[in-house]
């Protein structure tokens, strides 16, 4: 007994169908909907929106308001132009405070960053115990820096630990009323800004290296590169979205510092290490020259602005284009 069983041939021009494309895409799908823009998801950030908007924004636009006026904080007020930021420029305390704030800020940008990307490089894959390394550099940007401050302020005293190590080592000469010294009360700040920030710009170096493709530095040793062109040539374009942010976030905290003066020194030895910051406290809420002290402020929110777009303009990738 057999069982025929035929199997039917496509004729020309029959077979599977094949997709539409192009129109008949475009027809099989029909005609296209445009999206429903949804406004409910708005309802859940306007809190927030409105809290910034009030206590953030609102406040600036006041604080900019009465930088033109004579407002002392109580009572009326009466519009006295730029009278306010003529005598900024024209006061050679603050002019001096401006001074310190630009040194502060230069010197806490350039040596926090390289210290940060020294640390980088040295604990990015080599050493062990990098992890541990990390941790303990990294520690001191989670502190307050008004308890770091207190600490830094009890070693530097003159019968501070620093003093009894110097006099225990035998040099005296090395012994001196650090925070009381014009010359060396700054120093002093500098070191406290530097050491609780390195730990920072040391991550995001740190973040900037592990996107640096091992096989290029080893294709620049094998071409005859040394440390320094291997660093200049290959890491440092690799890493420039890094610098740009390391950069600018220190430049920023270095044009704000405030915490660390007030608790060390609160601007002395005779207004040696004050700041914008800490003559804005000092002007608005210890005298009560609210006009003037918005004047400082909107000055200080000025320089701070400009110097941010400045540094992400130097620190750009060129390389990318637009």
């Amino acid at each position: 007994m057999s069982i025929n069983v035929e199997i039917p041939v496509p004729s020309k021009g029959t077979g599977p169908a094949e997709p539409p494309t192009g129109a008949g895409l475009a027809r099989s799908r029909g005609p296209r909907r445009r999206p429903v823009l949804s406004y409910g998801s708005w309802w859940w950030a306007l809190p927030s929106l409105t809290f910034v908007f009030l206590i953030h924004y609102l406040a600036t636009i006041f604080g900019g308001f009465y930088a033109f006026t004579d407002y002392s904080g109580i009572g009326g007020f009466n519009w006295i132009g730029v009278e306010n930021f003529v005598r900024i420029f024209q006061d050679p305390a603050m002019v001096g405070a401006l001074r310190n704030t630009l040194v502060m800020a230069f010197v806490f940008l350039v040596v926090t960053n390289v210290l940060g990307i020294l640390f980088a490089l040295a604990l990015n894959r080599l050493l062990k115990t990098r992890y541990l390394l990390r941790v303990l550099i990294f520690a001191p940007v989670v502190l307050s820096s008004l308890a770091v401050s207190y600490i830094f302020k009890f070693i530097f005293q003159f019968n501070g630990p620093l003093n009894g190590f110097f006099g225990f080592l035998g040099l005296t000469d090395w012994q001196k009323t650090w925070l009381a010294d014009p010359t060396f009360a700054i120093v002093a700040i500098l070191v406290v800004l530097i050491w609780q920030n390195v730990g920072l710009t040391m991550v995001i170096y740190l973040a900037g290296l592990a996107s640096v493709p091992v096989e290029l530095e080893e294709a620049a040793a094998l071409d005859g590169a040394g440390v320094w062109n291997r660093f200049r040539n290959v890491v440092l374009p690799s890493i420039q979205p890094s610098v740009a942010i390391a950069t600018t976030l220190t430049l920023i905290s270095g044009l704000r510092v405030f915490d660390q003066v007030m608790a060390m020194t609160g601007g002395g030895p005779f207004g040696a290490t004050d700041t914008l910051a800490t003559v804005i406290y000092r002007e608005t809420f210890a005298f009560g020259r609210f006009g003037y002290g918005s004047a400082l402020a909107l000055t200080l929110s000025l320089f701070v602005v400009i110097a941010a777009v400045g540094q992400l303009y130097l620190t750009r990738d060129r390389n990318r284009k637009a």
